[in-house]
């Protein structure tokens, strides 16, 4: 009888173990499945900045591991391109004198003399022998470009003949001519077919609307003219979105929510809240809108004033935006110091 009461001891500690190594496990993957959560969100939230700042969001990346700060490992993450805005891809690498194939070329002209240079001493260097020198490509490839526009763009009434194209692109070859057979299949080759820029699949930001935490219309206060124009809103991955019609691809206006914080407010209007920034109420919140005429241009709102339809849609709207905001501990860090500071002040 001892000798059974002394193995059902040992079966139960047995089995105490095993549930408590069965929690550690359990335990272990839910933390590895929030790490992977948290670490896709950020790379998410890395590709937004990216979009709108490719400087500031490539060091956003870096600066929290996602991304280590070596040339491959950046080529790398741009060849790839998920998410991607091909014109901030062609405007990160007009900076920075680097180039790949699959972006659209920025209207900057520096930054497209520095890709087209990067270009030809590339193409230059992995086949020798085709041009004097990386000049010599320069300008051809740019000549290409300006053939390709002119033979297919509508608007350009007066085609260049090939004798014209030949003509334009004599000399370039260090003072002597490309041979004329190489011109003519260049000339006949693009008048076949034109070459098109790459599509840009992320410019339209369509991507980024899908489940989205909520969306709808609302009435948004203007910066400068105060007057209130309905928008459609969207709320997703720590930004709201809002456009002028359901049906747009583009948004009129991106306010990132990150630091930002939401309070209800009295106004003529019923059922208002607004974001603002904390401790800083004069501070213009960093967010962009495009204007009437296609430019986008840096927000100048202090606060963001919002009405909903109803009080409940009002609540709703305000409970997810909180969930959604990101506060930044180094912005938490900044405003404890200030505040300790200014007690300091008054004592």
């Amino acid at each position: 009888r001892r000798r059974k009461q002394e193995l059902q001891e040992d079966i139960q500690r047995l089995k105490d173990e095993i549930a408590e190594v069965t929690s550690e496990i359990e335990n272990l993957g839910s933390t590895e499945e929030r790490k992977n959560m948290q670490r896709n969100k950020q790379v998410a939230m890395g590709r937004k900045k990216f979009n709108m700042d490719p400087k500031k969001g490539i060091q956003f990346l870096i600066e929290n591991d996602l991304l280590k700060n070596t040339s491959d490992d950046i080529a790398q993450f741009l060849y790839k391109g998920e998410g991607l805005n091909k014109t901030a891809i062609g405007d990160y690498l007009g900076e920075s004198e680097q180039f790949l194939w699959s972006f659209r070329l920025p209207g900057e002209a520096q930054k497209i003399d520095r890709m087209m240079e990067a270009f030809a001493q590339r193409y230059c260097q992995c086949n020798p022998g085709v041009f004097q020198s990386t000049d010599t490509c320069y300008i051809l490839s740019f000549a290409i470009i300006m053939l390709n526009t002119s033979l297919h763009n509508p608007n350009v009434k007066d085609k260049p003949t090939v004798e014209r194209f030949i003509s334009m692109n004599r000399g370039i070859n260090d003072g002597g001519d490309l041979p004329e057979d190489l011109l003519r299949n260049l000339y006949d080759s693009i008048k076949n077919e034109p070459f098109k820029i790459p599509e840009d699949d992320g410019n339209d930001l369509t991507h980024t609307f899908f489940n989205p935490d909520r969306e709808g219309w609302l009435l948004k206060l203007g910066g400068r003219v105060k007057t209130w124009k309905r928008r459609w809103f969207i709320l997703t991955d720590n930004c709201l979105y809002y456009f002028e019609y359901t049906t747009d691809k583009e948004p009129r206006g991106i306010i990132p929510l990150e630091n930002l914080s939401i309070k209800e407010v009295e106004d003529k209007k019923p059922n208002c809240f607004e974001l603002f920034i904390p401790d800083n109420k004069d501070q213009v919140i960093k967010a962009c809108k495009t204007e009437a005429d296609g430019r986008v241009v840096e927000g100048n709102h202090t606060f963001y004033r919002i009405s909903a339809p109803t009080a409940e849609e009002k609540d709703e709207w305000m409970n997810s935006i909180k969930a959604a905001i990101s506060r930044d501990p180094f912005y938490e860090m900044l405003a404890a110091r200030k505040k300790k500071v200014s007690s300091m002040k008054r004592h």
